[in-house]
């Protein structure tokens, strides 16, 4: 067998033919030529393209699949990157890791079109700039997958509406007494349920205010599966022991957000490293002047300890509290300080690079071809299992 991991691509595949296969086995013919010619790909000499991309798929499938997505609709901030972006980096290498930017998510509110498309524009290249590689990872955009919309509107007309009554983020804004909630809003529970189910992912990493919304994608998969037979994986939420929430510098009984009011509380992955600095340096603290990780009782030294924590490998807190022992809160930031900067910098310089290399569109268009192959496939069997097919594909 040959390991096609360079030099000219394997020329077995029928490349003008857009879809090769039948049923659960259709793929486009570009991810069969991507998938034999990418390092790990295999091409058998002798043998048909067919079976040699069978083979390489199913030595893929022994690996766990891992599936995430983020809604951009504002800048990408630390919290995102501690809780979720990182470990994706760390996940690639241990899972098949599906990472899609939850575009149909940012328009359950208002948004102004250029601000979005910029936004989208820029979790792109952080994704890449943060260390996901588009060949060990599948990145693209929610809407460039319409299968995404189709199977959402299904899993709607499975969910019941005392389900989504209870979902946080309507339930938080309608006690709140905002006006004019759209009707996106209520239901993008049950299109997050699409965005898991159709990958049949095995787990789900998330921070543990979203173990919500994979509860609900999981009643809702076991529900389907009992009425029209098992068409689903039951994903399993993974949520991580060290720096799975982190809280604003201001107020550390809130989650970092970038609808932070004073814009002091949230520290942006593109933040010029003077004005983070300054950030971390006036981040509520107490008047106990000691060291601690103690959430309840000293949460803003807690938080500012979870930081320097995941940002050093998760570090453990005796490790830290020993380093700072009779020292002051000056030098505790500082060196919390120093360990963002020193990752911001990094960050923002390959960020630049992507950005001016003009690779997006090619890692998006790859993504989006790998994600079909996926996605198709499993809703034409759900819309089959629940009889809306009528013509055989």
């Amino acid at each position: 067998m040959v390991k096609c991991r360079c030099g000219p691509a394997y020329s077995g595949v029928p490349e003008h033919l857009p879809v090769i296969g039948s049923g659960e086995n259709r793929y486009p013919a570009k991810v069969i030529q991507q998938t034999l010619n990418k390092p790990g790909g295999t091409a058998h000499s002798g043998v048909p393209f067919w079976d040699a991309f069978l083979f390489t798929r199913r030595r893929n499938q022994s690996m766990k699949r891992m599936l995430s997505g983020i809604k951009p609709t504002g800048q990408l901030h630390l919290g995102n990157y501690i809780g979720a972006l990182s470990k994706f980096v760390s996940y690639q290498d241990e899972y098949e890791m599906i990472a899609f930017i939850a575009n149909l998510h940012c328009i359950t509110v208002p948004q102004d079109p250029a601000e979005l498309q910029k936004n989208l524009q820029d979790c792109v290249a952080l994704y890449l700039a943060c260390g996901l590689d588009p060949k060990k990872s599948t990145i693209f955009l929610q809407t460039d997958v319409k299968e995404h919309a189709q199977l959402g509107y299904i899993m709607c007309c499975h969910t019941y509406m005392g389900e989504l009554n209870r979902m946080t983020q309507f339930k938080d804004k309608q006690a709140h007494g905002e006006k004019n909630l759209s009707g996106g809003l209520y239901t993008y529970p049950s299109l997050m349920a699409a965005d898991i189910l159709i990958y049949d992912p095995d787990y789900v990493p998330v921070g543990e205010d979203q173990k919500q919304h994979v509860e609900l994608t999981r009643d809702i998969a076991i529900r389907m599966n009992n009425r029209y037979g098992r068409l689903f994986k039951i994903p399993e939420p993974l949520v991580p022991k060290v720096g799975a929430r982190i809280m604003s510098l201001t107020d550390p009984s809130k989650k970092m957000s970038k609808s932070d009011e004073t814009n002091k509380g949230c520290i942006y992955l593109l933040d010029d490293l003077k004005t983070a600095r300054k950030k971390i340096m006036g981040a509520k603290t107490d008047s106990l002047g000691i060291i601690k990780y103690d959430p309840e009782n000293q949460p803003g030294v807690a938080n500012l300890m979870q930081i320097l924590s995941s940002l050093s490998d998760n570090r453990p807190m005796a490790e830290i509290e020993a380093e700072f022992a009779g020292k002051g809160y000056g030098d505790f930031k500082r060196a919390v300080a120093d360990k963002v900067c020193e990752e911001l910098e990094m960050i923002q310089g390959r960020y630049n690079e992507i950005i001016a290399s003009g690779m997006i569109e090619d890692v998006l268009n790859e993504g989006a071809a790998k994600a079909r192959a996926l996605a198709a496939p499993k809703l034409e069997t759900v819309q089959r299992a629940i009889g809306m097919e009528i013509i055989s594909k």
